[in-house]
């Protein structure tokens, strides 16, 4: 009977050894390379979040998997949190399946430690600390992630904490600064102020000098968005949003608009831009089909725009990952922006982390803790 002992090599090489026992025999070392390791890899048993059928919170189960496989240009992951996004809450209603190849269970960001790195990887090693935009897969105790969508821990952010970093940065830097070009001395305005994707998206707008509006349920949310640097928070539940951004604009109207409600608002965020406008739309809540006036889009020279993160290919994502750590994470850093977290559930708790996040009475994210 052979009895197998890993011996770790750390470093950023993709070295291994097995150390074998073999009664009546010499002790021996047994080189092992990345291709071998990632094969042991696939072997071994991991928990994650599966969605047994499409339907309400209660269908996510947490159950015994195989481990993720380690391709050669990805790094494993061992997760320490995971964050919520209503990307998630679509594939669990079966809305939203995940991209080709991509791991089935939910999850598209994590934070944790590198536990091994693929043969062509360069720049991780293992027992480096991190945190991950991913496809798919971040609701487990381990995930596999191409090597180009990892970044550091930025200075003075937790581990845990940083888990509520990746998907909301890239979506706000990606969508308002590479697409969008909104820039200093200009007004910004996000729909769902309150959410993960609003309360990043104050931060970073502000620190680039940018004049911030918002729109949020309830007083609660709209005094913590003013708390986060926003200059004009409006309740629009009881206030006409495009009348009151004109007002303080003097009639000029908001320079880009990040919006995720969709069908519900298209017209009346149209209304609401200034000239050489540009609207970004990033989510659905609202519905998806709308009927508008094509005619408002012409003296004003308005520029309408969509975007996804999740069906990005691997060098797409990689380049905004890279554009995030050159850009936004100095301003972390700084002080300047920080993730805003709302609650922390265990991973087995996942159902009730949905409860919560449905509700709409959370203000940022919500973390689940393997």
């Amino acid at each position: 009977m052979i009895e197998e002992l890993l011996l770790p090599s750390g470093g950023r090489t993709s070295e291994s050894y097995y150390l074998f026992l073999s009664k009546g025999y010499n002790l021996f070392l047994l080189y092992q390379t990345a291709d071998c390791r990632a094969k042991r890899y696939k072997q071994r048993k991991m928990k994650a979040i599966v969605i047994t059928t499409g339907g309400g919170p209660e269908v996510l189960q947490l159950q015994q998997v195989e481990d993720p496989e380690l391709k050669d240009d990805e790094v494993l992951i061992k997760v320490e949190a995971t964050a919520l996004n209503r990307a998630d809450t679509l594939q669990r209603k079966g809305s939203y399946p995940p991209p080709k190849g991509a791991s089935p269970y939910p999850g598209l960001e994590c934070s944790g430690t590198i536990q091994a790195v693929g043969e062509n990887v360069l720049g991780w090693r293992v027992g480096d600390q991190v945190c991950a935009l991913l496809s798919g897969g971040g609701y487990a105790e381990k995930v596999a992630v191409p090597a180009g969508q990892v970044l550091p821990i930025p200075l003075g952010i937790s581990l845990k904490e940083a888990a509520g970093l990746p998907e909301v940065a890239c979506t706000v830097w990606s969508t308002v600064f590479m697409m969008s070009r909104l820039s200093a001395g200009e007004t910004f305005l996000v729909h769902g102020g309150s959410s993960g994707i609003g309360t990043f998206a104050i931060q970073i707008a502000k620190s680039k000098g940018a004049t911030v509006f918002v729109t949020a349920g309830n007083e609660k949310k709209l005094a913590f968005c003013k708390s986060l640097g926003a200059d004009l928070c409006i309740n629009y539940k009881t206030e006409d949003f495009v009348a009151r951004v004109k007002e303080e604009t003097g009639g000029k109207g908001i320079d880009v608009i990040l919006d995720c409600i969709g069908a519900a608002y298209l017209q009346q965020n149209l209304d609401s831009l200034n000239f050489d406008g540009r609207l970004c739309i990033i989510g659905l809540q609202g519905g998806a089909v709308a009927e508008i006036k094509l005619n408002s889009l012409f003296p004003k020279r308005l520029t309408v725009q969509g975007a996804a993160l999740r069906p990005r290919n691997p060098e797409n994502k990689a380049m905004v990952v890279n554009e995030v750590e050159k850009n936004v994470w100095p301003e972390i850093v700084a002080g300047k922006v920080k993730p805003i977290i709302y609650k922390s559930f265990p991973l087995s708790e996942a159902g009730e982390a949905y409860k919560l996040m449905e509700s709409n009475e959370h203000i940022g994210k919500i973390l689940l803790v393997p």
